[in-house]
């Protein structure tokens, strides 16, 4: 309230009130912690992913052989371009016009799941072992293409495949010029 003094004369002062200059920090002190909380949490979401891929120790001798049957090949070309083999060895007959094309995505996907279903019935005949899936990156193919293959086998939950660097001399002659680099 403002103070009212009296003096000798009849003339009333009135003093006015001070304005506080205090100002109340506390929503800003909320919203800065809100803010702080949103952007932690923003970049623990956005960090990058690694998947952990474990290679057996390399052996002189240790090739492992597998039936054709079992075994999905997929050749990493340019352009995003999988080729691949399903069922058939690169050396057997068949093989250059068995070879198809497929892209990354859930057209990879649904080739898996059918290699899977197809591996599975012959395994409950035959007591085989579940579907290898063999990839063989080329000098045309992108490392994205490969995290994007890597990716469809963790979503399909395949747990045997390998990754192999070499193309032998049927794959080469089978892949024929999808494999040359282009400039």
């Amino acid at each position: 309230m403002a103070a009212i003094e009296e003096s000798g004369n009849d003339i009333v002062k009135v003093r006015d009130k001070k304005i506080s200059t205090r100002i109340d920090m506390t929503p800003m002190v909320d919203l800065g912690f809100l803010l702080i909380t949103f952007f932690m949490l923003a970049t623990t979401m956005t960090k990058p992913t690694v998947m952990s891929v474990f290679f057996p120790a390399k052996q002189d001798d240790g090739t492992t052989d597998l039936k054709a049957s079992g075994v999905l090949t997929l050749f990493l070309g340019g352009n995003d371009d999988i080729y691949y083999l399903d069922g058939i060895a690169a050396n057997d007959d068949k093989a250059l016009s068995s070879l198809k094309t497929t892209r990354p995505g859930d057209a990879l996907r649904t080739l898996i799941f059918a290699s899977q279903r197809r591996v599975s019935s012959v395994r409950n005949v035959q007591g085989n072992e579940a579907l290898t899936v063999v990839i063989k990156p080329t000098a045309v193919s992108s490392y994205k293409n490969m995290v994007d293959v890597m990716d469809e086998m963790a979503i399909t939950k395949s747990t045997r495949y390998a990754l192999v660097d070499e193309l032998t001399e049927s794959e080469k002659k089978i892949l024929g010029d999808r494999i040359v680099e282009r400039k």
